[in-house]
């Protein structure tokens, strides 16, 4: 197997998947599994057509058992003294013995089985024809069963230049695991012919609308809410005569009725962190102590508040260890936030590291937080990893790059600091905007645009693609930002890109892009483009926001799969509180499928989950929501659910790793064939 297998492994249980336990079926004439019942052996003595394969430091035995669950022969791998890594037995990555699949289609997988081991995983590879054999994923984590069990899951739609795949069971804990009559068929569910309900414009572009009521508040802080309303932030809101007069606001707003409602605000949240906590309440954290001055430039506070969405109300937490002014906010594995940069009382570059610990409800103290004393810029865009670790994006705000390669994997408990080369013009990706791509258990990340405050050169076009899998992640050029249209409609010129721009995920898998401006607080850029994670392409000319979007602008999904913009703040000081609403081509496309049932609202990890849906879907996520500014939610992702469809019920598996989804509040929604998402259902992870 590819030796970059092992980082994969790092955490085998991240994914999610379906397992359904299914009483005995009858064989599939339509198996493409060769020596499917392991009754063929070479002259090894091993089943032909499969592989051991495996790492880490393990005692371990392959062997061939008579105690099948049919015939004479079945495999069993037994793994004892266990310190790291796994084994495994997957189909021999040739021509011959593995799999050939369809791009677009998806594959119905079963095996029997025992295992004495929760320590057990559907493992796939896939053959992709420009570069060879690669690890896919994990599609499913397998129960503890002393008799012969049959273990069902469906995979991911296969992806393009896709040939073959390649799959087995993996062992990667003390114990015994034993397989036998794998099967494999085509479970492809033909999409209707489609039709647009709207215009030819609508279906193939989305359109916008510009609201009749403009927010009360600058929005320069955008969260939403498990209630399914808006959270929008302003504090002072850039405005020094509202900071001189103690005016801090806030507003929440109903999508579903258009409605704003101005909120009590107790300190000046301008330019916090924020992000949400396991119980559904968002954290803020840091904000703005001074405006620049003569003798000073602007000063972090210590402050720090919970808005709790049942009251909609803040509540004073204890302060943080040092002020901060744009920091970060990333939520862990186990729920507490991580919060790195900033300015603080001194107007200098905090280095203190802060965390607060969801479970105690509060900030732990110097004695309680491991330092590094590293400093990380404003708003730098730190992003949780399947193993606990950061990956620090080199997006950020205001000048240049960090020292070294300006991007870096930060291991909060080893106190260790690596650099990852291949970032582009690290210097010039000020304002630019990362996000973690769907699904987030291909732990690829995209940076895309940026400028530089200080130089204010024309913003770039620049991309960046990495795979934090491989071994040496390293970032690679992806294609560049289509070009749009200045004020006037003067067409931009082919090395003229964007600051500020928004990335936002969508139900179906795919990143809109939109909004951003050529220069620092002026000259905004209209255009609008659609991210495919599965072809690295973008396709340019969707629907563009008729309100400029730069400065202290965002975007970011609703649950009924709508996206809302808004913000605008130019280099006069003025604000744009203007509220855009973007319908993507999805919602002109036919009816959408409907999730009528969810058998349980509060999911726990490892769990499968029940799903009553009103016809046949193809896929299915869990997405975070928002908690935006300044170009940045490192939070945001898109977790897939694999799915065993039997009539108008799915089974979901839910991810055993928190680290991929972290604990809180997700908007669930399932996909047509005809790529349509479901209005998301709220459920409760964790």
């Amino acid at each position: 197997m590819p030796t970059n297998s092992i980082l994969r492994r790092v955490a085998l249980v991240a994914v999610l998947a379906v397992v359904v336990i299914a009483p005995p079926v009858a064989a599939q004439p339509t198996n493409v599994v060769s020596n499917a019942g392991m009754e063929t052996l070479g002259g090894d003595g091993f089943p032909q057509c499969w592989e051991k394969s495996g790492w880490g430091t393990h005692d371990f035995t392959f062997t061939v058992t008579p105690q099948a669950h049919t015939g004479t022969s079945a495999m069993r791998i037994e793994i004892g003294a266990h310190t790291s890594g796994d084994r495994k037995a997957m189909m021999l990555e040739s021509p011959a013995c593995a799999p050939t699949v369809t791009v677009g289609h998806q594959y119905d997988l079963s095996v029997w089985y025992t295992t004495t081991t929760p320590n057990t995983v559907f493992t796939v590879f896939r053959h992709d024809i420009t570069n060879g054999w690669q690890y896919w994923t994990d599609l499913a984590s397998l129960p503890v069963t002393g008799a012969y069990t049959a273990a069902q899951v469906r995979t991911p739609v296969v992806p393009p230049n896709t040939d073959q795949i390649s799959w087995g069971v993996t062992i990667y804990g003390t114990g015994v695991l034993t397989t036998d009559d794998y099967a494999m068929s085509d479970a492809t569910i033909t999409p209707e012919p489609p039709t647009c309900t709207g215009t030819q414009v609508q279906c193939a572009k989305g359109s916008w609308e510009v609201l009749a009521m403009p927010s009360p508040v600058r929005a320069v802080h955008a969260a939403v809410l498990p209630t399914g309303k808006v959270l929008l932030i302003a504090g002072s809101g850039n405005d020094p005569d509202a900071f001189a007069a103690g005016t801090f606001k806030t507003a929440q707003f109903d999508p579903a009725t258009n409605q704003f409602t101005e909120l009590a605000t107790p300190w000046d949240v301008f330019c916090a962190g924020h992000a949400q906590l396991p119980d559904g309440k968002l954290l803020v954290m840091g904000g703005t102590q001074a405006y620049t001055a003569p003798e000073h430039g602007y000063k972090g506070l210590r402050d720090s508040y919970i808005f709790d969405p049942a009251t909609s109300s803040y509540s004073r937490t204890n302060d943080m260890l040092a002020g901060h002014w744009y920091p970060s906010a990333t939520t862990m594995g186990n729920g507490d936030i991580l919060s790195l940069g900033g300015l603080g009382e001194d107007s200098s570059g905090t280095v203190v590291t802060e965390r607060f610990s969801a479970a105690q409800n509060r900030w732990l103290g110097f004695g309680e937080t491991k330092q590094t004393w590293a400093w990380w810029g404003l708003y730098p865009a730190m992003i949780l990893l399947q193993d606990g670790r950061l990956f620090y994006s080199g997006a950020h705000v205001f000048g240049s790059g960090l020292d070294g390669s300006g991007a870096s994997i930060y291991d909060y408990d080893a106190g260790t600091i690596v650099d990852v080369p291949g970032l582009q013009n690290k210097d010039e990706r000020d304002q630019s905007m990362s996000v973690l791509l769907p699904p987030a258990q291909d732990q690829r990340v995209l940076t895309m645009g940026g400028g530089n405050t200080f130089t204010n050169p024309d913003a770039n076009r620049l991309t960046d693609l990495i795979d934090l899998k491989q071994g040496n992640p390293t970032y690679h050029a992806g294609p560049p930002i289509p070009t749009g249209t200045l004020t006037g409609g003067v067409a931009q010129t082919a090395a003229q890109g964007k600051m500020y721009p928004s990335a936002v995920i969508l139900p179906d898998g795919m990143v809109l892009e939109t909004g951003g401006a050529l220069h620092n607080r002026t000259d905004p850029v209209f255009e609008a483009s659609m991210f495919d994670p599965a072809t690295n392409t973008f396709a340019a000319g969707m629907a563009t926001d008729p309100v400029p979007r730069g400065y202290h602008s965002s975007a970011f999904m609703l649950p009924d799969g709508r996206v809302m913009a808004v913000g605008e703040n130019p280099a006069d000081g003025s604000f744009d509180q203007r509220v855009s609403i973007y319908s993507p081509p999805y919602l002109f496309k036919g009816a959408r499928p409907q999730i009528t049932a969810v058998a349980s609202q509060a999911w726990s990890y490892g769990s499968a989950q029940q799903l009553t849906v009103n016809g046949p879907v193809v896929k299915a996520s869990l997405i975070r929501p928002a908690a935006v500014t300044h170009s940045s939610d490192p939070n945001q992702r898109y977790v897939d659910l694999p799915l065993t469809v039997a009539g108008g019920t799915i089974t979901a598996n839910v991810t055993s790793n928190p680290n991929i989804a972290p604990p809180g509040w997700y908007m669930l929604t399932v996909v047509n064939a005809a790529g349509v998402p479901s209005v998301a259902q709220w459920i409760h992870l964790g």
